[in-house]
């Protein structure tokens, strides 16, 4: 009994330890000058940043998509046309 007694203040002791790392850790985020507040506060800026880009790309990847649709429609009416136009001129001669 006075084993597992001296093991649970042991680990209340250790608990306790801990908790105040937390709560250091939790201030250091509320703290804008430290330095892990600095790096999550630039990570998210950047993230951010990265996410308003992919937009950016995404709607441009969406521009060209109808773009070259368009190319391929025009393309095709083009061979249309350069086939009637051979054989109109293979008629002729």
């Amino acid at each position: 009994v006075a084993a597992l007694q001296d093991e649970k203040n042991s680990l209340m002791s250790e608990n306790e330890i801990m908790n105040d790392r937390l709560e250091q850790l939790d201030d250091s985020f509320d703290d804008p000058n430290t330095v892990v507040a600095k790096k999550y506060f630039s990570a998210q800026l950047q993230l951010e940043q990265l996410q308003e880009e992919n937009f950016r790309l995404e709607a441009a990847k969406d521009d060209y998509r109808v773009h070259c649709e368009d190319l391929e429609k025009q393309l095709i009416e083009l061979q249309h046309r350069n086939n009637e136009l051979t054989s109109l001129a293979e008629e002729s001669r």
